[in-house]
C-alpha cells in the first residue's frame, strides 16, 4: 500500500521537531549537530531570533497578494541585490528550480528579440544539478533523475566539467549560451578549474553568448563571498540564487544585466506565490545578518580552519579518506568506504551530513558556526574514521 506521503525520497528514520542555532533535536530530545543545513539552505541556522522576529512581524500584517500589485519588500531586496551584485534587475521566484527555468528562459527570449530565435541551446556541464524540473534535469542530463520522464527536453549540449576546447567545439550558430556552477554540488563538490570561468567570460563575449550561473549552492555567502563569482575575476549575465537567500524559508531569485533582461517584458514570465511579502521580509532580514561587518570574512576563516582539520584527517585516516575538496563552508569527504554507510555512522554519532556523487560527504554546515562546532564535529568524523580503520585492521 502506498503511503500517505509520496514515497520518492528514501528518508532517515529520524524526525526532528526542534532547531537552534547549529542544532536539531528529534522526538526523542537527541541532540543532533547539524552539518547538512537542510542541504545548504539554513544559512543562519534554526531559529535564528532576527529572522523569526523579521517573519513574526511581517505575517501578522500581510502573507499574499500576488504579482498583480507591487510588492514593497521585493523591490527594497531587488535593489540589494543589485547592490551586491552585476545584476540590474531581479525576479523573484519559489525555489532554486524555479530560478533556473527563469535563467534560462532569458537566455533564450534575449536571443528571440535580437532577431535569432534558432539560438535557444544551452552548454552545459557533465556532473550539473539544476533541479527537477523537465527543463532543469535536461540541463543536468543525469541519466537517474531522466530515466522514465519521456524525450528529454531538448535545447541542452552537455560537455565534461572544466574542458575548454569541449566548450569551444560544442558552440554552434544555434548555442545561446553557457550554463555553469562554479562548484558542483550534487556530483562531489568539484571546484571549477582556476580561471576556467574567466575563459568562459571571454568566449561568450566573443561569440555573442550568454553566460549563466547557477548559484543556488555556492551563493549567499556559503563560499566565504556573497557569491561565488567574485573569486574569479569575472561577471555572469544571468545567476540563479536560492538556498541560503531565504535562510530556510523557501524562495529563489534570478538576477540579470539590463542586457539580458532585453526581452523580458511584461507577459514574459510570471509566479503566483514569488516574491511574495513573507519571503521579501525574510529575505531582507538574511541580508541584513550577512552584510553585517565581519560575517563574510568569519566564514571564510571558519571555512579556512574546517579544511585544516580535515587534511587532518585525510593524513590520519588515509584507508578511509581520500580528497578532501571545496571552499568556504562548502566542504566534502571523498571517501574509500561507502558514503551512505559513513552518513548514517555519523548520525548515530549526533551529526549530520549529506551525501553526494562520487562517493562523497558533503559538509555544508550553518554559515554561523564557530570554533566549537568544528571541533565537535571533527570528534564525530574522526570517530568513524577510527570504527572503520579498526574493522580494516580486524580483517
Amino acid at each position: 500500500m502506498i503511503p500517505p506521503v509520496l514515497p520518492t525520497y528514501n528518508r532517515a528514520d529520524v524526525a526532528f521537531v526542534r532547531g537552534e542555532g547549529p542544532y536539531l533535536f528529534d522526538e526523542t530530545g537527541k541532540r543532533y549537530l547539524d552539518f547538512g543545513a537542510g542541504i545548504a539552505v539554513n544559512a543562519l541556522g534554526h531559529a535564528h531570533p532576527y529572522l523569526v522576529s523579521a517573519l513574526k512581524a511581517q505575517s501578522e500584517m500581510l502573507w499574499h497578494t500576488s504579482n498583480l500589485y507591487r510588492v514593497p519588500g521585493q523591490e527594497s531586496l531587488a535593489r540589494r541585490l543589485i547592490e551586491l551584485s552585476f545584476a540590474d534587475s531581479v525576479f523573484f521566484t519559489n525555489s532554486g528550480a524555479e530560478a533556473m527555468e527563469c535563467a534560462i528562459k532569458t537566455a533564450r527570449r534575449y536571443h528571440y528579440v535580437n532577431g535569432a530565435p534558432e539560438r535557444y541551446r544551452l552548454i552545459t556541464f557533465e556532473g550539473a544539478f539544476h533541479g527537477r524540473t523537465l527543463a532543469t534535469i535536461a540541463a543536468g542530463g543525469s541519466p537517474k533523475y531522466l530515466e522514465g520522464f519521456g524525450p528529454k527536453v531538448d535545447g541542452f549540449d552537455q560537455v565534461p566539467f572544466g574542458d575548454f576546447e569541449a566548450v569551444k567545439r560544442a558552440a554552434g550558430p544555434h548555442t545561446a549560451g553557457i550554463l555553469i556552477e562554479p562548484i558542483q554540488g550534487e556530483y562531489g563538490v568539484r571546484v571549477t578549474p582556476p580561471g576556467f570561468l574567466k575563459r568562459l567570460r571571454e568566449f561568450c563575449d566573443a561569440s555573442g553568448l550568454l553566460l549563466l550561473l547557477d548559484e543556488v549552492q555556492t551563493g549567499m555567502g556559503r563560499t566565504g563571498r556573497m557569491f561565488a563569482y567574485e573569486d574569479e575575476g569575472m561577471t555572469p549575465d544571468i545567476m540563479a540564487l536560492a538556498k541560503g537567500i531565504g535562510g530556510g524559508f523557501p524562495f529563489g531569485a534570478c538576477l540579470v544585466t539590463e542586457k539580458a533582461a532585453k526581452g523580458m517584458v511584461a507577459g514574459t514570465h510570471g509566479s503566483t506565490y514569488g516574491g511574495n511579502p513573507l519571503a521579501m521580509a525574510v529575505g531582507n532580514a538574511v541580508l541584513d545578518l550577512m552584510t553585517a561587518p565581519g560575517f563574510l570574512e568569519q566564514v571564510r576563516r571558519t571555512g579556512s580552519h574546517f579544511q585544516q582539520h580535515l587534511a587532518m584527517l585525510l593524513s590520519e585516516y588515509p584507508h578511509v579518506v581520500s580528497e578532501v575538496r571545496g571552499r568556504g563552508l562548502m566542504l566534502g569527504l571523498k571517501l574509500h568506504v561507502p558514503a551512505p554507510a559513513f552518513i548514517a555512522a555519523l548520525r548515530e554519532r549526533g551529526m549530520l551530513a549529506v551525501g553526494a556523487t562520487e562517493n562523497l560527504v558533503r559538509l555544508v554546515p550553518p554559515l554561523i558556526v564557530g570554533e566549537e562546532h568544528l571541533r565537535e564535529a571533527v570528534e564525530a568524523l574522526a570517530a568513524t574514521c577510527a570504527g572503520y580503520e579498526a574493522e580494516r585492521k580486524a580483517v
